[in-house]
């Protein structure tokens, strides 16, 4: 059995999990600590991260020693080579900052970096929908659209650690904006791109002189979440239906190129598609029928990621599953 110890990095928030690993199943997680991060300040951030440690390790009756690896999910950009957090959009004043160099020395056990998309496609690859695949693609689908990616039984993250970023590939010359450019597949396929085309579609409504099932009047465009057009589309609304099908085309799209360059197995995408995969499924599988090479898509499974809430507990840990099997492999 193997201790590890998940961190979390966020925006907003941060966590730290104490799990163990028996070889069967998702590791059990022991003991856990969230709280706000500190908005500009990494140096108070990262007391908080230690002292939360220690504390569920005294909870657990356990030392520092007992630890196997520590596992650090963030947002990147970051240098996992080097185990540094390179000036993240949402963690502000993150500038280089080493934190794998931190909790090696804080705690006297390895510890291993990976961008949060790469963490997740760590924990549905290891514990997941993905066991047992040699290549595999998750995709985060949610707020953003980013991927992490399994090829040839291990992670890959490319050059600098900007492989999987295809919520910037662009789909249409116009469209709704995700990765600060109009008709990418984050436009189409996020929740916030989502929000944008129920947005347009309820400006359409109003100006024709209908009813929006999912937006009493105009001074709510603003709070149309992708949520709220789900559940009016589960209840049998046309347009919130419309919109979640012009989601779905794009998501075919996008999956088809993916299916072309890559010839995964497997296609594991997360968050929204996880929660409302009815609304997606007939349409993009029409798209990737069309689109995508036959005998690569014939070959590929597209399922909704199977460690559901749970997986943000779970990433980190992987982080340090994977980085323990990757230091033993090169030995």
């Amino acid at each position: 059995m193997k201790n590890l110890i998940g961190i979390d990095i966020g925006g907003t928030k941060c966590a730290v999990v104490l799990a163990a690993e028996t070889g069967v199943g998702a590791p059990e997680v022991v003991s856990k600590r969230s709280f706000p991060t500190c908005a500009g300040n990494p140096r108070k951030t990262i007391e908080k991260i230690t002292a939360s440690a220690r504390e569920i390790l005294a909870e657990s009756g356990m030392e520092a020693s007992g630890v196997s690896a520590f596992g650090i999910s963030c947002g990147g950009p970051l240098d996992s080579a080097h185990g540094a957090v390179m000036s993240p959009p949402n963690l502000p004043g993150w500038d280089n900052i080493p934190i794998v160099d931190i909790v090696e020395r804080e705690f006297g056990a390895p510890a291993f970096l990976q961008n949060d998309a790469n963490a997740c496609a760590l924990a549905e690859w290891l514990y997941g929908a993905g066991r047992g695949t040699d290549n595999m693609v998750f995709m985060t689908f949610g707020t953003g659209l980013g991927a992490g990616l399994i090829l040839d039984g291990k992670l890959y993250s490319g050059t600098n650690d900007n492989a999987g970023e295809v919520g910037h590939i662009r789909l249409e010359k116009f469209g709704p904006v995700g990765y600060a450019k109009a008709g990418s597949f984050e436009g189409f396929c996020s929740g916030s791109g989502i929000a944008q085309l129920a947005r347009s579609k309820a400006c359409e409504l109003f100006q024709s002189g209908k009813p929006c099932a999912y937006c009493s009047s105009p001074d709510g465009l603003a709070q149309i979440t992708a949520k709220g057009v789900a559940e009016a589309a589960f209840a049998g609304d046309t347009a919130a239906l419309e919109v979640y099908k012009i989601s779905a085309r794009h998501l075919g799209a996008g999956i088809s190129i993916l299916i072309d360059i890559l010839n995964p197995q497997l296609v594991v995408i997360g968050s929204i598609f996880a929660r409302a995969e009815n609304l997606f499924r007939d349409e993009m599988q029409k798209v990737i029928e069309t689109e995508a090479l036959s005998n690569a898509a014939t070959k590929c499974r597209i399922v909704p990621a199977m460690l559901g809430e749970s997986i943000g507990d779970i990433a980190a840990i992987s982080v340090a599953s994977n980085g323990l099997l990757v230091k033993s492999a090169q030995k």
